[in-house]
């Protein structure tokens, strides 16, 4: 791996990240957020697709493309409302966890991932101990003085937005797009499903008119940077898909970390020491994932 592979492939960790602290640290709800993030990642992609000419897909190619980003915003706005819950401290390992469980699933029995039964062993196991980190980084040292009832709500919408980062994912697996192709149309998506759920929340407080939203444009550039320098970190002669993956799962550490610091969501010395043994499970488990043949 030379020098500039590795840099691009570390692009995620300081975008993804950065970007749930940000989204935070400006505010707003869950429907300011969504606007300013998603306009954010279409200026970011309509630049991207101006200086290097990519060929605008069409078709069916350009309808999954579509899918896909609407449904990232689908995930990422009930994410953000799991935000509003139990802080993104606390928040993002669950979700990364939810994430490479639907990942791997939908690898091993729509794609023949990971054939063999020893294979499925290691595997299965692997996204158990993958269970076992998110769980050990919402552990509380002094249960009586969190709200359990936020958590577990969480939790279920986290485990609800998994549906909207799967198709994210696995939708343009159904086609032959490229994913510097993708990138745009993605973006469009996720700004289609932004607008409707903004102009459905009109009569409670226009979030067209409020500055947070446009500030949001920030995050947004965080987010779209990580996703285009994950899109070519994984090319083959970059990191590769394995390598790339391990490598933007990193950005959990730096997430969760940011947000204990930053967004003052402390936790007692042993609530991080077991928080950070989680996150160790999680990457650890998610290499193993990634290498198995």
């Amino acid at each position: 791996m030379n020098l500039v592979a590795l840099l691009i492939g570390l692009g995620p960790l300081l975008g993804w990240g950065l970007f749930p602290t940000i989204a935070s640290k400006f505010g707003g709800k869950p429907v300011h957020q969504i606007i300013g993030t998603t306009v954010g990642t279409l200026i970011f992609a309509l630049v991207f697709a101006g200086l290097t000419a990519q060929h605008f897909p069409t078709g069916m190619n350009l309808m999954f493309a579509l899918l896909s980003g609407a449904g990232w915003c689908f995930g990422q706005i009930l994410t953000f409302k799991a935000f509003e819950l139990i802080g993104s401290s606390r928040a993002m390992p669950v979700t990364t966890a939810f994430q490479l469980l639907g990942a791997s699933l939908w690898g091993v029995f729509a794609l023949g991932n990971w054939p063999g039964l020893s294979n499925k062993i290691i595997g299965f196991v692997a996204l158990i101990v993958i269970l076992i980190g998110a769980r050990m980084t919402v552990w509380s040292e002094h249960p009586e003085e969190q709200n359990s009832g936020n958590l577990k709500k969480a939790v279920v919408i986290l485990l609800i937005g998994e549906i909207g980062y799967w198709l994210y994912s696995a939708a343009p697996q159904a086609t032959d797009i490229g994913g510097k192709a993708a990138f745009l149309p993605q973006a469009m998506g996720m700004v289609l499903v932004a607008v409707i759920y903004g102009l459905t929340m009109m009569k409670k407080d226009n979030p067209f008119k409020n500055k947070i939203t446009w500030l949001q444009i920030i995050s947004g550039f965080f987010f779209a940077f990580a996703a285009l320098t994950y899109l070519i970190s994984a090319q083959p002669d970059m990191n590769g898909l394995a390598t790339g993956f391990i490598l933007s799962q990193t950005s959990v550490v730096l997430a969760t970390l940011t947000g204990i610091y930053f967004l003052n969501q402390r936790k007692t010395k042993k609530e991080m020491l077991i928080t950070m043994v989680g996150l160790v499970l999680i990457l650890a488990a998610a290499t193993v994932t990634v290498f198995i043949k």
